[in-house]
């Protein structure tokens, strides 16, 4: 399954920053994919928060965004 934007949504925005919200019926991996948000790669900026709820686990990740895809990754 691919991104849904109604799955997506901010939790909070401050001074150029968002904490973002995506559930989907998919695993963690297919979500976590590089590529995977890039349909809404204008919204996003590198450095914000999403919280990820998949179908098999929970997890918080960092967002970059790159000239050719939007990826996560494990908070530092």
């Amino acid at each position: 399954m691919a991104f849904q934007n109604k799955n997506l949504s901010v939790i909070a925005y401050a001074n150029g920053f968002t904490l973002w919200h995506y559930a989907a019926n998919e695993t963690l991996a297919t979500i976590t994919a590089s590529g995977y948000f890039n349909t809404v790669k204008t919204l996003m900026n590198t450095g914000d928060i999403i919280i990820i709820n998949a179908s098999d686990k929970t997890s918080i990740k960092k967002i970059a965004v790159g000239d050719s895809a939007v990826t996560t990754a494990a908070l530092d």
